[in-house]
Order: structure tokens, then sequence, then C-alpha cells
């Protein structure tokens, strides 16, 4: 927490001569002069605490399009209209993951997005030894996969850290494909379910 302006009057008060000639009445001159001082340290020190927090790309606000641009962002999946705590959220996936081909990767790339809840449906082609009631399936199924996207976790809300002009709620995500897209192995087909799969 910053230093008030009345500390650093009080600061720069103790170090200015004693006498007659440096009065401390509020109402003296030399005191209104020293309370302008004080003012404009006060904003500094609170402007340096600010920047502490933009030191984190968790709680940047101010220094959000520079760690985007940093990290290669926007890019072609997300455009760059999209709430600050989503571009937060794209940022730090993109700082903190590197890719891999698990189930889990996935659905913690998507917890990561904002969408908890995540299931990955595996399909397997139909074989000589399956089970009776499996599905006949071809054979292209082999390397297909669905991520199964919850309702509850297709609508983004308003809410107390958003700006004043952002919509109070969106539906859908079109870049999640592209997201997806690029982290799915290139040897798979991916299919995204929305909703209760």
């Amino acid at each position: 927490m910053g230093v008030s302006a009345d500390a650093y009057r009080e600061h720069l008060q103790d170090l200015s001569p004693q006498g007659p000639a440096w009065p401390r009445e509020a109402d003296a001159f030399n005191t209104k002069q020293l309370d302008a001082w004080a003012q404009e340290f006060a904003r500094i020190d609170a402007r340096v605490d600010a920047l502490i927090e933009e030191a984190d790309p968790r709680t940047a606000v101010e220094l959000l399009p520079d760690w985007e641009r940093l990290f290669g962002l926007p890019d072609e999946c997300y455009p760059a209209s999209q709430t600050i705590g989503e571009r937060r959220a794209r940022l730090l996936q993109k700082i903190a993951f590197q890719g891999g081909q698990s189930p889990q990767f996935f659905i913690d790339l998507l917890a990561a997005l904002g969408y908890p809840g995540v299931t990955i449906t595996e399909f397997k082609p139909f074989k000589a030894n399956s089970k009776c009631n499996a599905p006949l399936n071809q054979g292209g199924w082999r390397f297909a996969w669905r991520i199964n996207v919850p309702s509850s976790a297709t609508s983004k809300r308003f809410n107390a850290v958003s700006r004043c002009n952002e919509p109070l709620t969106t539906f859908g995500d079109p870049g999640l494909a592209c997201v997806l897209a690029r982290y799915a192995p290139a040897h798979t087909v991916l299919y995204i379910a929305y909703g209760d799969a």
C-alpha cells in the first residue's frame, strides 16, 4: 500500500530547515508548496504499486497489450474484441501450455481457457473381439475423438471485474475450434460437442 500525501508532506516538513522562515501552519505558502509536492509523490507512489500488479499477467490491465504482443496475441484463433478476463486466460494459456497428446492435457487446457467440466470421448472401431452390443463404426473412427463441453461452460457472464462496455452474456466460443486444432495431434479427427453429450 502506498504512502499517503499527508505522510509525504510530514516527511518534507521534517526535512525542511527549522525557524520562522519555514512555517508549518496549514495556510502558510511553504506548507501549500510542500503539499503540492506531496500530492505528486503520493500519485507516483500509487503508480509504482500499480506497476507491481501490471508485472503479473494474471492481474495486468494497462500492460495487457504489451504482454499479448510478447506472446503473439491476439492471433487468428481469438480476435482482439474479447473481455479482459478472456484475454488474460488466453495469455496464461499461451504462457503455460506447450503441448501434449493425453486427454488430461486437453482437459487442463480447456479449464485454463474457462471451460471447466470438459470430458473427452475416444471412439474405437468395431473389431471381431468387440462386445456384441458395441456400435459398428467404420475404420476411420480409430483416430476420432470428441471434446464434450458442458452447456454451463458455453456461456460467459458479466462479472464485477468486467468493463462497463462488455456484453452481459456471450454464448459459444468461435476460437475454441481454432485452439484445439492447433494442439490436436495431426493424425486425429477432432469433434466438439457443446452441451450435454
